[in-house]
């Protein structure tokens, strides 16, 4: 079929997007590295020593594929190459020729700018399109049409009002805006052809159903070695493939460029100029998929919803500065007519200390510890309601716009690492001649990556507990150090210094413990080999989030339930390891009168004591950079 067709050399290829004929649409790639074949006595070695079905169908290659890789030539006389090279390229001519008998289209280049580099261009015809979106039982638009009911009266006014006013912030495409007619779809059958509207079939199937299709051919697809069987994810763990992927609609950039969905979607979502509009997610949904689509979506309607909550954030930062001169409590601390003594912090080189130098601290504290902050909790605690009820009506909205309503999740395929230790366990058997039917991974052949798991996040979390206690440790050690310094200015500022030195401290332990930590719980779940993709991804997340949550809350957990409880009195403090005295909490006790000296002291309302909260914050903050600037 390939060979009868005639390339004709003035053909345009579009930015590679098609075959060397100009009229077929690459419309997935695969990518191998390659050699120079092996010669004849390497050839028939490699045959006589494969299983006869391998061995067969390797050879069996009526329809070569076009260009310059050709089948293997038993007559040649090139130096022979490793074994695993010749074991990569018969598995490759295997699967390539079974796709081929999958009707597909195939053209091999390796003609290209990078040496060792091969690509196969893959083709999915207009029958194999059919069929296989009859079997996926894939959605598609039909000829019938029927009218949305718009809102009437007093809504409809409101909604006209809003659309004008949003309008300047609305993505100029052309499927965002509001539609009053809806295409029936309904699933795809070669047998009710004339119900779809196939005016234009090469637009029927867009490219991302197109690549869809073929990515399933690709899964299903095997390359039998003696009777087991694996599929493209098994050749791509392998190594006899580098990389299967599907292509872009072509570039987004340059003067001569032809429009393309890609095209838009730059120009009106991906780019800093146009932050401020709405996202076009039926073109993000469209381009990308209904998965993507949805992740997008509910980071839109997330990013919206925090614009009330930061509203209201800054209204309570704004009457904590309004109400700074009415503060009870810091005004009673900046009176110097108290003259309220406090205990030394530390032994031997802390001295006693005036509770009033601490007064611009506990000024600044109010700002974010005020009354209105207890109305601001209960309003986040109704604001995450919401979102999560704004958000199902959200959901609901696009299922039924992007005809997911009906949607059945399709059927997992086993990950090529489970195929490969499957495969290892059933010619285990084999040699030992038992039963090899429905061999599958036990318990006990988990067992040993259970308990890897379970010794290294018990480990872990001690790790974390350590780095806590290490940094109470720096604090009580470096306030009894610069309690020692000579300099006034070095002395009346411990507390500022060692508070900040340790959240900084904290910040980045917890920052590189944080990708420590992902990258463990990546290995500790590919350790387990678990089936399928979705129950990996289970287990990754409930790892990762448990590894990061007691990496990022521990310090908090501190401070809210331990921090100032195991101090003692005067006389009888309590010391760690028999040389460090234990932090103390703040906990102010005003008595009018002549000075007092108390052990359980806090010159601020916990101002410092939120170290944590600032180490969240700054985390989330080069977060936001991260992903803005390195990932962009």
């Amino acid at each position: 079929l390939l060979n009868s067709l005639s390339v004709d050399p003035d053909a345009k290829c579009r930015y590679g997007l098609y075959f060397r004929d100009g009229r077929r649409k690459v419309d997935y790639i695969l990518v191998y590295h390659h050699k120079r074949p092996s010669g004849s006595r390497t050839l028939a070695r490699r045959v006589q020593h494969s299983d006869t079905p391998f061995g067969a169908r390797s050879l069996k290659q009526d329809h070569p594929l076009p260009g310059k890789g050709t089948p293997l030539d038993a007559g040649s006389a090139e130096p022979p190459v490793d074994y695993h090279e010749d074991d990569k390229r018969f598995r490759r001519e295997e699967y390539e020729g079974n796709l081929l008998e999958a009707g597909l289209e195939l053209e091999r280049d390796e003609d290209t700018k990078i040496h060792g580099v091969g690509f196969v261009k893959i083709h999915a015809p207009w029958n194999v399109l059919c069929r296989e979106a009859e079997f996926l039982k894939l959605k598609m638009p039909t000829k019938k049409m029927y009218h949305i009911n718009e809102t009437r009266g007093l809504l409809k006014k409101i909604s006209s009002v809003l659309q004008k006013i949003t309008d300047p912030i609305q993505p100029k495409v052309a499927d965002h805006r509001p539609q009053t007619m809806k295409i029936l779809s309904y699933p795809f059958s070669r047998e009710k052809q004339h119900l779809f509207d196939l005016s234009d079939k090469d637009s029927f199937f867009d490219s991302k159903t197109r690549s869809t299709i073929v990515y399933e051919i690709l899964k299903r697809t095997t390359c039998t070695k003696a009777k087991y069987s694996m599929g493209i994810t098994s050749l791509l763990a392998n190594g006899v493939y580098a990389a299967a992927y599907p292509l872009h609609d072509g570039d987004y950039e340059g003067e001569n460029v032809e429009f393309n969905d890609r095209k838009l979607l730059y120009e009106e979502w991906a780019r800093y100029g146009v932050f401020y509009k709405y996202q076009p997610i039926d073109l993000v949904r469209k381009y990308f998929g209904e998965k993507i689509g949805l992740y997008f979506a509910w980071l839109g309607v997330y990013t919206q919803m925090l614009i009330p909550a930061s509203v209201v954030g800054i209204i309570v930062f704004l009457y904590g500065c309004a109400t700074m001169d009415e503060n009870i409590p810091s005004m009673e601390m900046c009176d110097q007519r108290y003259n309220i003594t406090m205990c030394p912090l530390c032994d031997k080189t802390c001295s006693y200390w005036k509770m009033s130098s601490a007064c611009a601290t506990a000024r600044a504290s109010h700002l974010f510890d005020n009354p209105a902050t207890v109305f601001f909790s209960v309003f986040m605690a109704l604001w995450a309601a919401t979102f999560m009820e704004h958000w199902k009506r959200k959901q609901m909205r696009l299922n039924y716009h992007w005809d997911l309503t009906g949607f059945e999740e399709e059927e997992d395929h086993p990950r090529a690492e489970y195929e490969a230790r499957v495969l290892e366990k059933s010619l285990k058997k084999e040699s030992k001649n038992k039963e090899t039917d429905k061999v599958k991974l036990t318990w006990r052949d988990r067992f040993p990556a259970y308990l890897t798991n379970m010794v290294s996040i018990i480990f872990m979390i001690a790790v974390t507990f350590a780095i806590v206690l290490g940094v109470i440790i720096y604090r009580i050690s470096m306030a009894a150090a610069l309690a020692m310094n000579s300099s006034p200015s070095v002395r009346s500022n411990i507390r500022v210094t060692v508070t900040a030195t340790a959240v900084i401290i904290n910040l980045v332990v917890i920052i590189l413990l944080d990708e420590v930590y992902g990258c463990i719980a990546r290995w500790l779940t590919k350790i387990e080999v678990p089936k399928t993709e979705k129950s990996f991804e289970e287990r990754l997340i409930f790892k990762a989030f448990l590894l990061k949550f007691v990496n990022s809350y521990t310090p908090i957990f501190y401070v809210a339930f331990f921090k100032g409880r195991f101090v003692g009195r005067p006389g009888d403090y309590v010391y760690i390891f028999h040389s460090f005295r234990m932090e103390e909490v703040t906990e102010i006790l005003f008595i009018s009168g002549s000075p007092f000296c108390f052990a359980h002291h806090l010159p601020t309302p916990c101002a410092w004591e939120k170290q944590p909260q600032h180490i969240c914050s700054a985390k989330s903050f080069l977060s936001v950079l991260m992903e803005t600037f390195l990932f962009s």
